[in-house]
């Protein structure tokens, strides 16, 4: 029986194409993204084929070395999103999603793509939290909710609110941090529930805080996210994050611990600002390249 045109469409998609093409492709799509001056071109190249595939970058390899390669949609596809990559839209937003810690989270469009930076600030609370169980943590300014979702992972029944503004964010919020059990509050990071104020162990927050005048360097990060979510307002940036910290400080209990990430230029300013808020133990952070990261502080004794 003769096939009819849009089942030789159909077939014609799922035919493979040869493994030396799909080789030839991998290098290939390296190196237009070299030319696009993208900071990892081989490894977000390697990621793009392995979103197409569904397979991890070990898997890769396996198929390469079983001689396996891509059908003709799955080709079409694959050089599609490199294209698109070339043109410096962020990786994240081509796959919808990102990773952080131990978890892979939902992002695209209107939310902020959490960094592995913040993996350390996260980590400083952690420490501080230990292994006691059932403790009450709060992320302010939560964007895709990724602080949030790795502390209530992370820590033993714990108890967690996220807590998000954007209109456009707080859907990511919600789909990362929902299913472990995150509570999530979509209003100001300043003006909390009284009910919580003095109840919560650690918060922890990412707050926009980059000065007006400093324009991101990282095209995806200028050109892509939203500015909600970088700047800081105020000459230093620290407007925002000063009434951040502010609540966090109602928010804590008596010796519990506070943790903020901010740039490297703003870890002087940022100690200074917490303790004109009353905060003790003002300590910095250095994130895994050795550049001030966060600072933390505990929240004072009653007066």
């Amino acid at each position: 029986m003769k096939k009819s045109a849009s089942q030789r469409w159909a077939s014609s998609k799922r035919q493979r194409i040869p493994v030396e093409q799909l080789n030839t492709a991998r290098r290939t799509a390296a190196a237009q993204l070299r030319d696009a001056a993208v900071p990892s071109p081989g490894v977000d190249a390697d990621l793009l084929l392995s979103f197409v595939t569904g397979d991890s970058r070990a898997e890769l390899k396996l198929r390469e070395l079983r001689g396996e390669s891509l059908t003709q949609e799955q080709y079409a596809q694959y050089l599609e999103l490199v294209n698109r990559r070339a043109q410096r839209i962020p990786l994240q937003h081509l796959t919808g999603e990102a990773h952080f810690r131990y978890l892979t989270l939902k992002v695209g469009p209107g939310v902020f793509s959490p960094r592995p930076e913040t993996e350390t600030v996260v980590q400083v609370g952690l420490d501080f939290i230990g292994d006691v169980q059932g403790s009450r943590c709060v992320d302010l300014c939560s964007g895709s909710g990724a602080i949030a979702a790795a502390l209530a992972t992370e820590l033993d029944s714990a108890q967690v609110w996220a807590v998000e503004l954007s209109d456009e964010a707080i859907g990511y919020t919600r789909a990362n941090c929902e299913p472990h059990g995150v509570s999530v509050l979509h209003q100001d990071a300043s003006a909390l529930p009284a009910q919580l104020h003095g109840s919560i162990d650690l918060v922890i927050s990412n707050p926009p805080y980059i000065p007006p005048h400093a324009v991101p360097r990282e095209q995806e990060v200028r050109e892509h996210d939203p500015q909600m979510a970088l700047y800081g307002l105020g000459e230093d940036g620290l407007q925002i994050p000063r009434l951040v910290s502010a609540e966090a400080k109602r928010l804590l209990r008596t010796g519990g611990l506070y943790v903020m990430e901010h740039a490297e230029v703003q870890a002087a300013s940022a100690a200074a600002m917490l303790l004109d808020l009353g905060f003790t133990q003002v300590t910095g952070h250095l994130d895994l390249s050795g550049r001030p990261r966060a600072t933390s502080a505990l929240a004072p004794l009653a007066q």
